[in-house]
């Protein structure tokens, strides 16, 4: 398995990992899932890289197929996969027996797309467009191998028929955190492990000067800016997320109130129920923010998991934001305590006077 760099999500991963490997010299395979019927391991568009020497980045299956086509790749190199070095459209799973074989669920059916990785498959240029947050459609010919890269939408479905593959990519998530403490911090490292880039905003001095992440030396920029400041550059997109963590109307608003305004996926802040329902009435008083945005605004931010230390608060906070990118709708009232769920001992104890909600 390719070592590799942590805070890169999965498809950059691979996609560094089969350009590093071709510049090297090696033959490579990069391996889109286009399509799947039934249960499937891995969903359309993930991606994995082969090289010659066996060695892989990325995953369409959990381990079942990769062994098979790292077997054919080893054993007849680049041409076993891909014939006449054009693109080869491959399936798994379509009978029992191959289900068995290849540990696929009953019924499951997955069909690749295996390319091999030249100077046209123009990974560098698709990087690039990433890095840069650009939304990406990467049309592959089928018959010559030739890529066309085109302004797309990262959330699409791959589309395949016998001519092209159609793939989309994008910026990775980002996650920008208003405050530099304890919580910013088991944030970012939980941030980090699912393929975020994070930004942490903290204008006090003396908060940044004792933040820091043990191990962690990329992924993570911390800015001395205003939020406000901060969330007006960036211009928040569909793959960015914004949560206040400071409990002070002074940084947070200002910031949130703009984000609210961007086509940020999620915007959250900490807080009591009482306290993020002062926060609302202040926006609506002061700054005429209509009631659409502030319906939108999640506070307290967080899923109810009984969460009480830091590092269980900003687990509840992550698991919602990866929740609102991944399309998954959530009940309103998702952050708030349960009763049921109460021990009979707190049964009376009031949520809203709790430090932090979710």
């Amino acid at each position: 398995m390719e070592p590799h760099n942590t805070t890169d999500d999965l498809d950059t991963l691979v996609l560094r990992g089969a350009l590093r490997w071709q510049s090297a010299g090696l033959a490579v395979v990069l391996v889109t899932v286009a399509r799947t019927w039934g249960s499937s391991p891995r969903p359309p568009g993930s991606l994995m890289a082969i090289n010659t020497r066996g060695e892989t980045v990325g995953s369409v299956s959990g381990g079942c197929i990769e062994d098979d086509l790292v077997q054919r790749i080893r054993e007849g190199g680049v041409q076993a996969a891909c014939a006449s070095n054009v693109p080869a459209v491959l399936r798994y799973g379509i009978s029992a027996d191959q289900a068995h074989r290849f540990g696929l669920p009953c019924g499951g059916t997955v069909e690749l797309v295996l390319e091999p990785v030249t100077a046209r498959s123009r990974l560098a240029e698709l990087l690039q467009a990433c890095e840069q947050r650009q939304g990406t459609e990467r049309v592959l010919d089928l018959q010559t191998g030739e890529v066309t890269l085109r302004e797309g939408q990262r959330d699409s479905l791959p589309r395949l028929d016998e001519q092209q593959l159609i793939t989309c990519f994008g910026p990775k998530a980002r996650l920008i955190l208003i405050g530099a403490g304890d919580l910013s911090r088991y944030m970012s490292q939980i941030a980090l492990t699912v393929g975020f880039e994070v930004i942490v905003c903290d204008p006090r001095e003396e908060q940044r000067a004792s933040w820091h992440l043990s191990g962690m030396t990329s992924g993570v920029t911390l800015s001395h800016e205003m939020p406000d400041d901060l969330v007006l550059r960036l211009k928040p997109d569909a793959r960015t997320a914004v949560v206040a963590l400071t409990h002070d109307p002074k940084l947070d608003d200002l910031a949130l109130i703009d984000a609210l305004q961007s086509q940020a996926f999620y915007v959250g802040a900490i807080g009591s129920r009482r306290n993020s329902s002062q926060r609302r009435e202040r926006m609506r008083e002061h700054f005429d923010l209509p009631d659409a945005a502030l319906d939108s605004l999640h506070g307290p931010a967080g899923l109810y998991i009984g969460s009480k230390t830091p590092a269980e608060i900003a687990l509840s906070i992550m698991a919602e934001v990866v929740a609102a990118k991944n399309g998954v709708l959530l009940p309103k009232v998702s952050a708030e305590e349960p009763q049921a769920a109460l021990p009979v001992a707190q049964g009376k104890r009031q949520h809203e006077d709790l430090p932090h909600a979710g």
